[in-house]
Parts: structure tokens; C-alpha cells; sequence
């Protein structure tokens, strides 16, 4: 049988970072509400809520800041999918234009 550990009940602004944290991330990957997974936690959904804006509001890129690698490989990749479906679009449209005018 599993047994679950669950943290001691800790007072407002006591919690480590490393908890906050550790709930930051579960209520971001987690598909519930935050309220269900603070009441998970046993703890106040307004608190986690709080942890979650601040978390968002730190990560979130500066405007004008560099793209990181990761996002200039993906930018690539797009750039070069949207390429290779404006060209299937332009030879669609003039096989369109072919048939329409093939009389059958």
C-alpha cells in the first residue's frame, strides 16, 4: 500500500521557497483549478494564486528581449511549414484552375 506524506500545516509566509515553488508548478501543470489543488495542498487558494501571478509575472520575456534557442528552432520550423504549405496552396489552386476549364 502507497503511502502519501503530506506537509505540515506551516503558518502564512512560512512556507520554503522550494514549496512554493514544487506548488507553483503542480498547479501550472495540473488540469485542475488552482483552488483544487490548493485545497490538495491544504492551502489557502489565494495564497497559491498569489505565487502563481508573481511566478508568470517573473517568467514572462521582457518586451524586445531576445528570443531564446529553443524558440528560435520552433520559429524556424514554422517559417519553413508555412513556405512548404503557401507552395501546395499555389499548385492546388492552379490544378483548380486546370480542371475548371477541361471540359469532361
Amino acid at each position: 500500500m502507497k503511502e502519501t506524506r503530506k506537509h505540515e500545516v506551516a503558518p502564512p509566509g512560512k512556507y520554503t521557497p522550494e514549496f512554493r515553488e514544487e506548488a507553483v508548478r503542480v498547479a501550472l501543470q495540473s488540469s485542475r483549478t488552482i483552488s483544487e489543488t490548493a485545497r490538495e495542498l491544504e492551502l489557502n487558494p489565494e495564497a497559491l494564486r498569489g505565487w502563481v501571478k508573481k511566478y508568470q509575472k517573473q517568467n514572462e520575456p521582457a518586451a524586445g528581449s531576445p528570443l531564446t534557442l529553443d524558440e528560435r528552432a520552433r520559429l524556424k520550423e514554422q517559417d519553413r511549414r508555412i513556405r512548404e504549405l503557401e507552395m501546395e496552396n499555389v499548385f492546388l489552386k492552379k490544378c483548380a484552375a486546370y480542371f475548371a476549364k477541361d471540359p469532361r
